[in-house]
This record gives structure tokens, C-alpha cells and sequence, in this order.
């Protein structure tokens, strides 16, 4: 059984500096992953990416046993009501937490593979709870390596953020320390050990936290203006159906050591709120603590590992020759030098028909 594709159509060029308007979507469901019969944990599953990923799992697989990994009986609690167990007999719902090595290691018994989805992500929360950031983000990465070490897992995948590239608040600086774990466990698992890799995107557009449900939230409560922090402010997009399919193909092709990087199109602040109400006035209040004006995903120190396939770039350990030569075997050419991807210069940008698109995505 393949995977249905995104209902849109997918944009594929390899980098030529120029800078275009799209009013499509990449799908990123190739190469296609095979989870039928496979045990799968995904830790924060009963966050915006771990509820859509259960969601994409059902639809698209059988697999032996589906195991929600989270803190939140509440949130397990409502999630059990969409996916009951007796429907569903081969979920589970195990409550646990990342930054406990014993709990995460009775959870990973007989697992296949792992998405690693738990973090705090909430920027000015980290900034003012900085011990909590760090013992989840940094210390539960660790303890998530330890333990899939242990149990001897197959394939892991780690998501990253677009914010831990050159990091400027401490969530991306945790994120870039997670990175540079997930990467460096490939070091201690052995030639026959698990496969660590990571996926680092953009804002989810429509997810829990963004700016999407924030506009709507004003609007619906009679706001007379929409608060944007900067007019020049740009981001990379993706939906929750986009970035599943990303971390799915990712770990299909995975040798291990990798960090992936979709090619999606960014756009302005002010672009959105147009997009949410046409006729909304707008106000700015200034850039917030730890927010950059615009994000990088791949800084231009990296270029000398990267290479770019047609829907996603691929950011390689620097002594990885083989991983290189295979990718390059695969299609893959090297990005030029002095290359970085961030959303400012992106040589993609969405026009008004590419977001309405998204839009209608994230809330289908």
C-alpha cells in the first residue's frame, strides 16, 4: 500500500538563485516508508505533529504496535477518545516523560523506530524557565539516545527547528545541542546499531502555537487590528500533512548522521494576516525577546556538507564520504559555495494562491 499524495502539485528544481512565486506544494511522500507489522514510538505524541502522525499511520499502515509516548494523561486521555484502543487495539498510550532514561527504556521494548517529537518549543517560555528548557530538550535527547542504544532500536528521527541554526534564544540553542546529539549517537551505535537522523523545518502553518490560530483567535474575539512584530518579518511554511510525510521519507532514506531540510516556501508576517482578513488593519508592536527578523535553516558554515536533492536539502556529517558519494550516486549535487537557506532569501516564496492552498490544508 503507497502512500496518497498531497493534492497538490510538487515543485522540482534544483537551486538556481532566482527567486520565483509558487502556488504549490511538495508532498515529500518519497521514497516511501514501510511501517506495516513494525513496532513505532513517537515521543510528544499528543502534540500537533505526533496526533497528525497516529492520524497518517492509521490511514496508511498496519503496523504491530503504535506507542504514544507523552506526560499529559489529560491530553492522552482526549486523544484515546479519537483513537480508541478498542478500535485500535495496536495503539498504546504510555505516560512517561523524556527527561526519564528508566521510563523511556520499558517504553522502547521490542520498538522498530523512534520520532523523537517532545520539546519545549515556546520561545519566551524557554527564555524565562531556562533549567526546564534545557533538562527537556538537551537531557531528554540524551536520555532518548541512551535508551533506543539499549534496546537497540533501528531508526530514529529527531525533529529540530529552523531556529536551532544559528541560534539567538535559548529554544534554538537546546535544539542545535539535540542536533549535534542525534547526529553524534551514529559515533556509539556501531556498524550494526540504531541509525540516528534529524528533519529541521519551519513554523507548521495552522499548528498549536503559531501565529495562524493567533490571528483567527483575535479576529473571532472582535480585534479591530492584527499585531505583527515587524513588516519585514519572513518564515518558512509547512503543514502537519507535509512535515509527517517529510519525517517519513527522511527516515526511509536515512543512512544515519543526516540532519533534512524541505524545500518550502516562506513568506512575510503581514503576506498571513492578509491572507486570514483582507480588510484587517494591521499594527506593529516590535520584534519579541529571543525572535529574529528572519530564519535560517541551513547557515552558510554548513554549505561545504550540504547537498541538494530536488525536494529537500541534506546537511552531512563533514568526514561522511560514503553517506556523500551515496547521495551524490542518488542525484544529488553539492550546493554552491557561500550557499544558505534562509526564509529572507529563499528562492521560494508563496503567493496569495499558494497560501490560501496552505490554509485550506491546515484546517481540512
Amino acid at each position: 500500500m503507497s502512500p496518497p499524495a498531497l493534492a497538490v502539485s510538487q515543485p522540482s528544481q534544483l537551486h538556481s538563485g532566482a527567486v520565483t512565486t509558487v502556488s504549490t506544494l511538495r508532498d515529500f511522500s518519497q521514497p516511501w516508508m514501510d511501517l506495516n507489522d513494525k513496532s513505532v514510538l513517537v515521543t510528544g505524541g499528543t502534540g500537533s505533529f505526533g496526533k497528525h502522525f497516529i492520524k497518517t499511520v492509521i490511514a496508511q499502515y498496519k503496523p504491530r504496535r503504535l506507542i504514544v509516548f507523552s506526560r499529559d494523561e489529560l491530553k492522552q486521555f482526549e486523544m484515546a477518545q479519537d483513537f480508541p484502543p478498542e478500535k485500535y487495539p495496536f495503539i498504546r498510550y504510555f505516560i512517561g516523560d523524556v527527561r526519564d532514561r528508566d521510563r523511556l527504556e520499558l517504553a522502547l521494548r521490542d520498538v522498530d523506530f523512534v520520532i523523537h517529537a517532545a520539546a519545549m518549543k515556546q520561545v519566551t517560555t524557554a527564555e524565562y524557565n531556562p533549567f526546564e528548557c534545557i533538562r527537556t530538550n538537551v537531557f531528554g535527547a540524551e536520555n532518548v539516545v541512551s535508551a533506543c542504544l539499549r534496546r537497540n532500536v533501528k531508526r530514529v528521527i529527531a525533529l529540530s527547528t529552523d531556529k536551532a541554526a544559528n541560534p539567538v534564544n535559548l529554544y534554538g540553542a537546546s535544539k542545535l545541542a539535540s542536533d549535534k546529539i542525534f547526529v553524534a549517537a551514529n559515533n556509539l551505535a556501531g556498524s550494526d546499531g540504531p541509525r540516528f537522523s534529524v528533519v529541521r523545518y519551519g513554523n507548521v502553518f495552522g499548528s498549536r502555537g503559531s501565529v495562524v490560530p493567533f490571528f483567527k483567535k483575535l479576529i473571532a474575539e472582535g480585534a479591530q487590528s492584527l499585531p505583527i512584530t515587524d513588516e519585514r518579518m519572513t518564515r518558512f511554511w509547512i503543514t502537519l500533512t507535509q512535515g509527517v510525510n517529510f519525517v517519513l521519507s527522511s527516515m526511509e532514506m536515512m543512512r544515519g548522521g543526516e540532519i533534512y531540510v524541505p524545500k518550502i516556501p516562506s513568506t512575510t508576517i503581514p503576506d498571513v494576516a492578509r491572507l486570514i482578513d483582507p480588510g484587517m488593519k494591521q499594527h506593529v508592536i516590535g520584534i519579541r525577546p529571543g525572535e529574529k527578523l528572519h530564519e535560517t535553516m541551513i547557515p552558510v558554515d554548513d554549505a561545504h556538507c550540504t547537498v541538494e536533492l530536488d525536494d529537500r536539502y541534506v546537511i552531512l556529517q563533514s568526514f561522511a564520504n560514503a553517506a556523500r558519494d551515496a547521495y551524490l550516486h542518488r542525484g544529488a549535487q553539492p550546493v554552491p559555495e557561500g550557499f544558505s537557506y534562509s526564509s529572507d532569501s529563499n528562492p521560494e516564496r508563496l503567493d496569495a494562491r499558494g497560501l490560501q492552498t496552505m490554509l485550506q490544508l491546515a484546517y481540512a
